[in-house]
């Protein structure tokens, strides 16, 4: 009786060891795939990181480009925080994101391809026009037709020198210089935007107008306001900001301040210059 005890003990023994066993390699090989899930996560983000920088670097003269190379790089931002989110584990999330980031990547090469031909197509218009007007004055046979070419030409490259802007934002401050979309705190609003760079337009002295507008569309003026003219037309605006403008982009805020009180709404801002219409945005205050 007690040698049969005894090997019952053992054979609990053997078991009890030999699943020991069966479990450390199971927790073994469940830690490995762990390691490289992180690992191949880890990797996906430092992709996701360098095609943001990518896109960071990428810019171009043209606004409707633009528009779409801010709403390229939101997807990134948000990629990236939607894989910060998901566990290494999710291997469907993570070939879902992977799948997303390609796409990305596609879509930035399509952006510099269309930047890169609409510059060469800028440079053509503007080496045809001067070549267009070389060919005026050497030759008066041909000067009906080559007058047609030059008007057509300088056309173009006139549209190409208008001063441009981008990012154009809205935002409101208040008194402690934070901001808010309480209207019972806000004292001054503040609007911001670049204007792009551009070789063909006029240097120097380039001033920018804000015509803020309250949610039932009343012009908000104060002391500082001032006329100016848009293709002849008179117009009141809000505030405005003169820069020096060399070619280069460059970054612009302009504040609106001493306004009475705000309202419950939405405010809207639209952003001139003497050649028109630069854009708008709006902001909510609640």
């Amino acid at each position: 009786m007690e040698q049969n005890l005894k090997k019952i003990m053992i054979a609990l023994i053997v078991v009890v060891v030999a699943l020991a066993g069966v479990l450390a390699y199971v927790w073994y090989q469940k830690s490995s795939l762990v390691k490289e899930l992180t690992i191949e996560k880890d990797e996906l983000t430092e992709q996701m990181v360098a095609l943001q920088n990518d896109y960071a670097t990428l810019s171009s003269d043209y606004d409707d480009i633009n528009l779409q190379l801010d709403s390229s790089r939101l997807e990134v931002q948000l990629l990236i925080e939607k894989l910060a989110k998901t566990e290494a584990t999710n291997r469907s999330k993570i070939r879902q994101y992977e799948k997303e980031l390609g796409t990305l990547r596609s879509i930035m090469r399509n952006y510099i391809v269309q930047i890169d031909s609409l510059n060469t197509l800028n440079k053509k218009l503007t080496a045809d026009a001067a070549a267009a007007r070389r060919e005026a004055e050497e030759s008066r046979k041909q000067q009906a037709e080559l007058k047609k070419t030059v008007e057509s030409l300088t056309g173009q490259v006139a549209a190409g020198s208008v001063i441009k802007a981008r990012g154009i934002s809205i935002d409101a401050y208040n008194s402690s210089d934070k901001i808010t979309d309480r209207s019972s705190r806000v004292v001054r609003l503040l609007t911001t935007l670049s204007l792009v760079e551009n070789d063909l337009a006029p240097k120097g002295p380039f001033r920018v107008y804000i015509r803020v507008k309250d949610p039932d569309g009343i012009l908000l003026t104060n002391d500082t306001q001032r006329t100016f003219e848009v293709d002849g037309e008179p117009m009141i605006c809000s505030a405005s900001r003169e820069v020096d403008y060399q070619g280069n982009e460059v970054e612009m805020s302009i504040y609106l301040n001493d306004i009475p009180a705000y309202v419950k709404g939405i405010y809207t801002v639209e952003v001139y210059s003497t050649q028109g219409l630069l854009g708008s945005a709006e902001l909510m205050l609640r």
